[in-house]
């Protein structure tokens, strides 16, 4: 491979054809960089600075005094190791969006998969209807869905009508505050708050730690699937149609049935799409905030509140910033943690770690590849 001793000073330079492709980037991602700055990275910041003092909204945050006085992290450790109604009800909003991420994201991911694979049947007829009426809850507003649940779940509702008319009655769904878990072990006589369920941890029993999501959280589940499934099912629905057909006639050929198929050639070329839907699901279902507003503020008994809600109170209602700004911060540490989490779990385990090359091994190698000999 012959290399042209000024070309290559003329790209260090930034010369040649392409040269100015560099600043134009950066002219045309200015405008939306100054505007992500101006009222996103800021505002983060000053939130920061607010979850280490007592604001109680009286003035500015950053004048400090008797409305703003810095108290470090006693808003973080409070929470943690203060005995009280405030770490009573963080705890307990930590909980109740624990069950609602472990319910919500595995379920609409396998149904919006599910509803992809419908969809793209070469063999559907009707396509564009299917697909239109899977996304249109997507597109709706969630608060007028939220309103339409609340008559729908109601105790004479049209879901209790249906129910009692197969003989089955349906619980008051909204005043219900029992633990899905509870109730099944309730099935099978394992009575109310045992003695190996009445340990404190973090200011809860283990009783309530492992009780489920309350009756009235499985409504806002069924809500969450039905409203999300359709915007994830066009993600996967655009990886379904970059899957190479070549692959697919290959291991038609080869003799593989329809499921092993989809076991052994989509899913694992679909790797990438389930990461993204996962990865947005479990940040969206930690900022689940407008349905529990609408559905009951967190009642019964809290078993809906979630810490957004429950920031948002303490905030607005209780005039205590500073407690929940660092509310917020702490939901968002443990989304990035679990989204590492989530990553190192779905990694490529038999990819091994690439190795650094020098220049000249690197040029060796890609001269080898593509057949033009290198220097001998």
């Amino acid at each position: 491979m012959t290399v042209i001793p000024g070309s290559r000073r003329r790209a260090k330079a930034g010369g040649g054809i392409r040269g100015g492709e560099a600043v134009a980037g950066w002219l045309f991602t200015a405008p939306m960089m100054i505007i992500l700055g101006l009222f996103l990275f800021i505002p983060i910041v000053m939130a920061l600075y607010v979850s280490f003092t007592n604001w109680n909204g009286n003035g500015s945050p950053f004048n400090g005094g008797a409305n703003a006085e810095w108290v470090g992290t006693s808003n973080y450790t409070s929470l943690f190791t203060q005995d009280g109604l405030k770490r009573a009800n963080f705890m307990q909003s930590l909980n109740n969006n624990f069950w609602y991420v472990l319910f919500v994201v595995p379920l609409q991911t396998a149904v919006s998969f599910f509803l992809a694979l419908i969809v793209s049947n070469r063999f559907l007829k009707g396509k564009g209807f299917f697909r239109t009426a899977f996304y249109f809850p997507s597109v709706t507003s969630s608060i007028a869905i939220s309103v339409v649940f609340l008559f729908l779940f109601a105790n004479s509702g049209a879901v209790n009508a249906v129910l009692s008319a197969v003989g089955i009655k349906g619980p008051a769904w909204f005043s219900d505050s029992r633990g899905l878990f509870h109730i099944v072990l309730g099935w099978f006589g394992a009575g109310d708050n045992p003695g190996w369920g009445q340990g404190l941890v973090l200011g809860r029993s283990v009783w309530d730690w492992f009780a489920g999501p309350s009756v009235a959280m499985c409504v806002v589940i069924i809500l969450a699937v039905w409203t999300t499934t359709g915007t994830f099912m066009l993600m996967f629905l655009a990886a379904l149609q970059d899957v190479p057909v070549e692959v697919e006639e290959a291991a038609m050929l080869d003799g593989a049935t329809g499921w092993q198929k989809l076991r052994h050639v989509t899913i694992p070329m679909l790797k990438p799409a389930f990461f993204l839907v996962t990865t947005l699901g479990l940040i969206g279902t930690w900022q689940l905030f407008d349905q529990i507003y609408v559905m009951g503020k967190g009642a019964p008994a809290n078993t809906t509140l979630t810490p957004a809600y429950l920031s948002y109170k303490q905030s607005f209602t209780s005039l205590q910033y500073g407690s929940g700004a660092a509310m917020s911060f702490i939901v968002f540490v443990l989304i990035v943690v679990l989204t590492a989490f989530q990553r190192w779990l779905m990694r490529d385990k038999d990819v091994k770690p690439r190795r650094r090359f020098g220049r000249a091994a690197a040029v060796g190698v890609a001269t080898q590849g593509t057949g033009t000999g290198g220097v001998r």
